[in-house]
């Protein structure tokens, strides 16, 4: 599925996801879930990107225990660039960032890349947290 704004394509992928569930090609991931973020949050959307390095680093700040995992993904619906970050943190959509009510389809997964040092991951950990003490940069929902 493409993401079409006024009959442009917006970005044709690779998509990807970034999480530590253990999965397999043709599940479906959905929405409906606790925010990593925001845990008090369940969300409306499930959110990809174009980027890997981004997958990863959803990956590496992913709840849980498991394996930091990519897995490549198609979305099955529409989908739009992700207000939590384009425009409101990043003009435009550098970071490659989309969210949809649609699950998106496991296709495959990356083996390979490059991950977070423990001080990278700790500096983003300190980031959101300060986020989450601003009321102005409440998630969109």
């Amino acid at each position: 599925m493409e993401n079409k704004k006024d009959g442009k394509i917006l970005d044709k992928g690779p998509f990807y996801h970034g999480t530590k569930a253990d999965l397999k090609i043709g599940d479906l991931l959905s929405a409906g879930f606790q925010s990593n973020y925001y845990p008090e949050i369940t969300m409306n959307h499930i959110y990809f990107t174009a980027l890997q390095n981004g997958a990863g680093l959803a990956a590496a700040l992913a709840k849980g225990d498991g394996q930091e995992r990519i897995y490549i993904v198609e979305p099955t619906g529409e989908f739009e660039n992700d207000p939590n970050v384009t425009d409101k943190k990043f003009p435009g959509n550098p970071t490659r960032s989309y969210r949809s009510t649609e699950p998106l389809k496991i296709v495959g997964e990356i083996t390979e890349w490059i991950k977070l040092t423990d001080e990278e991951l700790q500096n983003w950990r300190e980031r959101i947290a300060k986020l989450r003490e601003n009321p102005d940069a409440e998630i969109i929902n």
